[in-house]
């Protein structure tokens, strides 16, 4: 299946400057368009939706860019509003697939790109985000996903990326521990950890239809289990869901996610579930094809 265009969102700073070339690169590898989105405040743009002070922020970005984005002229525009909903609004407009931001890093222009535009924009976008760390080059891809119906869409997400890239990927499961309820009967550990695994094996894993891919699944804290593995295995892409329930404990919904977000162990792509029907279909239909 054919790929959308892509969206990434850019200021001054080096971490936009490589979140651009990555994106650029991937765009081509992808035979799509990409493009170039900036978000100035509307109280500090002026009454008018194209002014002299746009032209200076164009030319700055340009500028940082240096050459190492081809096209980047045409392809930027500056609009007024908040990060996200500018950031939402391009991806609509153009009918784009996914939104880059570059991570960890604050603009001399507007502190936008960082935790909290990231965390707003995986709040509120319809498409996967891509959170970059450095200049990413994806070898290795991990995907973590819960005991729910967001693992399918998530799960889906990373194979097709992993394809684009040409990566390994290693899919993991991490089963939480029960939360301790005071004056209530204490289920038994060891046959909710037996359930939650024959969950994982019957509904999760057989969705993935790569060959070759590694399955894990780890007892432990959401949070500290995914980036232990993520460390050990030495990702390159971390790949979650952002609205998944499992059948007893919420994970890699808000907290986890945005924690995620924070801590940006390595590039972080973040799978909303309104993409559970339009990933999911997308893959399925690619492998139809091949088969």
């Amino acid at each position: 299946m054919s790929w959308k265009p892509i969206v990434v969102g850019v200021d001054v700073s080096p971490e936009a400057a490589n979140a651009a070339v990555f994106t650029a690169n991937a765009a081509r590898r992808g035979a799509t368009t990409f493009h170039l989105v900036h978000a100035v405040p509307t109280s500090e743009r002026g009454r008018y939706p194209y002014t002299r002070r746009d032209e200076q922020i164009r030319t700055r970005i340009v500028a940082a860019l240096g050459n190492r984005v081809p096209g980047a002229l045409a392809a930027l525009t500056v609009h007024g509003g908040q990060p996200a909903a500018v950031l939402n609004d391009a991806v609509a407009a153009r009918g784009a697939e996914l939104v880059v931001l570059g991570g960890k890093h604050h603009s001399t222009i507007g502190r936008w790109l960082g935790g909290s535009t990231s965390v707003s924009v995986a709040r509120t976008t319809l498409v996967p985000l891509l959170v970059t760390v450095g200049e990413p080059v994806i070898g290795r891809v991990l995907v973590a996903v819960d005991q729910s119906g967001a693992a399918r869409p998530t799960l889906a997400a990373a194979q097709r990326y992993a394809t684009l890239f040409g990566a390994e990927l290693r899919a993991l499961s991490v089963i939480e521990p029960l939360p301790a309820l005071l004056d209530m009967p204490q289920p038994d550990a060891a046959e909710n950890y037996r359930l939650l695994e024959e969950t994982v094996m019957r509904d999760i894993w057989p969705q993935i239809r790569t060959p070759g891919v590694v399955t894990q699944v780890r007892h432990g804290p959401a949070l500290e289990t995914i980036l232990g593995e993520t460390a050990e295995w030495r990702a390159d892409l971390l790949v979650v869901g952002s609205h998944g329930k499992g059948s007893v404990t919420r994970m890699l919904v808000g907290s986890v996610t945005e924690r995620l977000i924070n801590h940006l162990p390595t590039s972080l792509l973040v799978v909303p579930a309104a993409t559970v029907e339009l990933e999911a279909g997308a893959f399925s239909a690619v492998n139809e094809e091949e088969t």
